[in-house]
């Protein structure tokens, strides 16, 4: 599928955070499935854990390991970023784990010089070329999160089709403004895309129909529904195209995938 005159070339890689501060919103089960399908299209991806929990690290199969180097002996150690670097069991996909160790992390950039720019930093060492960076966020807005935007040039909101699935928002786009404004004048919002929807459920209607008000024509057109397949694939440690690919929850990433593509090209058209 990966077309070489493609915009997502190795001299223009696409940056990507997934942020929302609140939790079980979908946001590594987006990256996840999200990396797995660019890199199962021929695009050659690196999926970085900035989550303390490691839902993205297990997510692809690997174990939950104090003593493996991770993202946290790059951000607080200088560890190079080459050296943490893995490759992933899955078609052009590559990892940077978390690890429990990263839980500590904020308080220890507190006094960090230049810490916002860490990951930044890190990422500009990579020897190897990547077509696309997809970076899970954690469900807070601190030190980490603020690496991740000032390292991205787009950032994708996962949005949860439940009642308070717009609190707090607010503040996640008042966030991104002061990191744009203030550390990374290339940082824009790709999308929203909306998650666990029900469509039996008349509020997912009522949420979808708020989230299009707030965002405009910035919510993706997939939308990914409430699956039980898509539930039980971390466990078995594999995105959901290498666990049920035809199940509704595959087919919803594989289309989302196809609308992140589709948008950078038009961005660079």
């Amino acid at each position: 599928m990966k077309d070489e005159n493609n915009y997502a070339s190795n001299n223009n890689k696409r940056i990507i955070a997934i942020a929302n501060q609140k939790g079980g919103v979908g946001k590594s089960t987006t990256a996840v499935n999200l990396t797995a399908y660019l890199g199962n299209f021929g695009y050659k991806t690196l999926i970085i854990d900035m989550d303390p929990q490691s839902n993205s690290t297990s997510g692809l199969g690997f174990e939950s390991n104090s003593d493996r180097k991770s993202i946290y002996n790059i951000i607080i150690s200088g560890e190079s970023i080459n050296n943490v670097t893995c490759k992933t069991d899955f078609d052009n996909l590559f990892i940077i784990p978390s690890s429990i160790q990263l839980a500590g992390a904020e308080v220890e950039l507190v006094t960090s010089m230049k810490r916002e720019y860490r990951l930044k930093e890190a990422v500009n060492k990579l020897n190897e070329s990547f077509d696309f960076i997809i970076i899970d966020c954690p469900p807070a807005l601190g030190l980490l999160t603020i690496n991740a935007l000032s390292a991205a040039n787009e950032v994708i909101i996962p949005i949860q089709c439940e009642y308070y699935a717009l609190e707090g928002l607010g503040q996640l786009l008042n966030t991104i403004t002061l990191v744009r404004e203030n550390l990374n004048p290339d940082l824009e919002i790709a999308g929203a895309l909306m998650t666990m929807f029900d469509p039996r459920i008349k509020l997912s209607e009522q949420v979808l129909s708020e989230v299009k008000k707030y965002f405009s024509s910035k919510v993706y057109n997939t939308i990914i529904p409430r699956n039980v397949r898509l539930s039980e694939a971390p466990s078995y440690g594999k995105p959901i195209l290498f666990y049920d690919p035809v199940c509704k929850g595959a087919l919803a990433y594989k289309d989302f995938t196809k609308e992140v593509i589709e948008n950078g090209s038009k961005r660079s058209g």
